[in-house]
């Protein structure tokens, strides 16, 4: 990967530069699946945090739990969410939005004051296209999606994941990243673009 192809990860439509990781342990919990889901999606969330050489917790100290993962077929079931609209602003006009454009994903993400990720919350609305992933496909796209605030162009056009000898595993490359972007010596948060020339640097 060139620096140009990091920078193009943290890079938005509008042209801004924008990262950040995790400044707490993660504390994920999962609503809508059954009991196999879940435990598939926690193990894929372990392994990506793993990966990054960050922590898991049993419980977040001022949130409980602070990577929620919420499954449901319409946009019109979150805002009946008991509470949820105390924590994302405007929920019933943004599922109004979300509906009409189509949209089967979301995620909302939470900052503290140096700007490191405290929460996310992953909306999936399982349409035809979501349903038909395998469940292991699902699970570990989010959680490398979590991980890290990537652009919303990141993965628009290439899959953060691969297939190799029959197996779902994380494209090599992004993996690479994300373990860059957690070295101690790197930021929590960047505004600025020189920040992806010291990621491609770590990467080796």
């Amino acid at each position: 990967m060139t620096p140009s192809d990091v920078e193009a990860l943290f890079t938005g439509a509008d042209g801004s530069y924008r990262f950040a990781r995790w400044g707490r342990p993660i504390v994920p919990v999962v609503f809508g699946v059954e009991d196999a889901t879940l435990s598939t999606v926690k193990g894929a969330v372990e392994a990506v945090v793993t990966l990054a050489g960050h922590r898991m917790a049993e419980t977040d100290p001022e949130l409980g739990v602070n990577l929620m993962f919420f499954f449901f077929r319409d946009w019109e079931e979150l805002p009946q969410v008991p509470k949820l609209d105390r924590m994302i602003p405007d929920l019933a006009p943004l599922c109004l939005r979300l509906g009409e454009a189509g949209a089967n994903q979301y995620r909302h993400f939470r900052f503290d004051a140096a700007g490191a990720i405290r929460a996310c919350f992953v909306f999936l609305r399982m349409d035809a296209h979501l349903s038909a992933l395998p469940a292991d496909a699902l699970s570990l796209g989010q959680a490398v999606q979590s991980i890290l605030l990537w652009s919303d162009r990141a993965f628009a056009e290439t899959s953060p994941l691969a297939r190799a000898g029959g197996q779902l595993v994380l494209r090599p490359e992004i993996a690479a990243v994300i373990r860059a972007a957690y070295d101690p010596v790197m930021p929590a948060s960047a505004t600025d673009a020189s920040h992806s020339l010291r990621l491609a640097a770590r990467m080796g």
